[in-house]
């Protein structure tokens, strides 16, 4: 049996139904709306943070721990620096008294030595003093090694340019063969300690004529 050809009127109602029916939201749709929420819940948060005034006194005291831990650490460094050169201080100066403990006694033992070495000169032509002049010389041999020892030098610059720092100028003496502010004479020989000087050495001085 042949169906019956639709009228425009048939297929104008077909149209107007599926026309009618619900059409399903877009994906589109639903994610732009998922964002617009977040961002409300997101600012609604931030807000109340804000406004909140213990969360602003918990962020006021953590600033102020961080302040004082920075503040106790650079205290430990210096004093820690502080005890380091006290330290130090106290080595050199347990090493100074430890070099330098005897130059009283040096100071003391010095006019021996030139008591010993002014006999020596004076007895060095004398041929019936010879056992003499050798017990003399052993004995500031043996007086000169013994304060060698203890870092005692002694200092003889006889023909070497005037050092003030070492060489006290007794005189000035006018020698042509000699270079001028040269040490030509040594009245009295100089000694140091450990490097120190204990006493200068008194010269004579050459000037230019």
């Amino acid at each position: 049996m042949a169906q019956d050809p639709q009228t425009p009127m048939d297929e104008e109602l077909q149209r107007a139904a599926r026309d009618a029916e619900p059409q399903p939201e877009t994906p589109e749709g639903e994610v732009i709306e998922d964002i617009l929420d977040a961002t409300d819940v997101a600012a609604e948060s931030e807000g109340e943070l804000i406004d909140n005034p213990e969360a602003e006194m918990l962020a006021a005291q953590v600033e102020e721990l961080e302040q004082a831990v920075k503040e106790a650490k650079d205290q430990a460094l210096r004093s820690a620096a502080e005890a380091q050169n006290a330290r130090r201080r106290a080595e050199q100066d347990a090493e100074k008294a430890r070099k330098f403990a005897l130059e009283k006694f040096v100071k003391e033992m010095l006019p021996v030595v030139d008591s010993l070495e002014k006999a020596l000169e004076s007895m060095s032509d004398d041929e019936a003093a010879k056992a003499h002049v050798e017990g003399i010389e052993m004995t500031l041999k043996m007086q000169l090694d013994a304060l060698n020892k203890s870092g005692v030098e002694q200092l003889d610059p006889h023909g070497e340019p005037f050092d003030p720092e070492y060489h006290q100028a007794v005189a000035m003496v006018p020698s042509p063969d000699a270079e001028p502010n040269s040490v030509i004479d040594v009245m009295q020989k100089g000694y140091t300690l450990n490097g120190r000087l204990v006493r200068p050495a008194m010269v004579a001085v050459s000037k230019a004529n």
